[in-house]
């Protein structure tokens, strides 16, 4: 089937109470992408936010950044289902994710992109391969420590080969984010062992990409998010076995 794409790039922000964040890294997306002419819209997808997210971000919408769109809702359900909302809503011929802390900046699409034309459908970002850099008081002994060991059950159980499954940017097409995300049934921080595993299902070459992170020291990601990760990949390797996203997409 042919599809007909009328953008380049979507640009999805996955956003929880990011009052503090969400202008800055907007109005940086907005900028590099029209300074370089790239076809391009932003969509916020503001996960149950109780504070100013989503009046700043209708404020930049009026006032600033006519590429701009805002998806929000008034539950709290999850990172995993605010990436899948805004990918489901994007019309680009690319569609990637970023934290809305700008952790990994924009710009990193310029040594991302080049790879779909080698034939990869996903392109991910990554701090466990040679190449990365990790900014001072970015990730913490622990988080490292059990990033790596997580990391280990993570590639026996569902995405061998991939070391590491979690960094908030990721690229892929719209082919194969028509085939991933209307099969996410994982809604918080396994999304992304599940959307990798899917690629994988459905013959979506990966490419793993060292990135520049420089995390908020103040990051609401703890150590119950790891055991949370962990638990439901086991999920993920269960559906893989029982043949659960074999199933036609909802």
């Amino acid at each position: 089937m042919l599809h007909l794409y009328s953008m380049y790039l979507s640009v999805i922000i996955p956003a929880k109470n990011e009052e503090k964040h969400i202008e800055r890294t907007v109005r940086s997306v907005f900028d590099y992408l029209t300074s370089r002419n790239i076809e391009h819209e932003i969509i916020v997808v503001s996960n149950g936010s109780t504070d100013r997210t989503d009046e700043i971000v209708r404020q930049l919408i009026v006032a600033a950044v006519p590429t701009l769109k805002l998806v929000d809702y008034s539950h709290t359900a999850g990172k995993g289902y605010a990436v899948k909302q805004g990918m489901l809503k994007a019309s680009g011929q690319f569609r990637m994710f970023m934290d809305a802390d700008n952790s990994t900046t924009i710009n990193h699409i310029e040594k991302m992109m080049p790879y779909f034309n080698q034939g990869y459908d996903v392109v991910i970002g990554s701090i466990a391969i040679k190449g990365k850099k990790v900014a001072k008081g970015s990730e913490p002994a622990w988080r490292i420590l059990f990033g790596k060991m997580g990391n280990i059950f993570i590639q026996i159980m569902a995405v061998p080969g991939i070391h590491d499954t979690q960094r908030g940017f990721k690229i892929v097409t719209a082919q194969a984010a028509e085939d991933i995300f209307p099969r996410i049934t994982i809604m918080h921080w396994g999304f992304d062992v599940e959307m990798l595993a899917l690629a994988r299902k459905f013959g979506h070459k990966i490419k793993e990409v060292p990135v520049d992170w420089h995390n908020d020291p103040n990051s609401r990601v703890g150590l119950k998010a790891y055991f949370e990760v962990l638990l439901e990949t086991v999920k993920v390797r269960w559906n893989l076995i029982t043949g659960l996203y074999n199933k036609s997409a909802q």
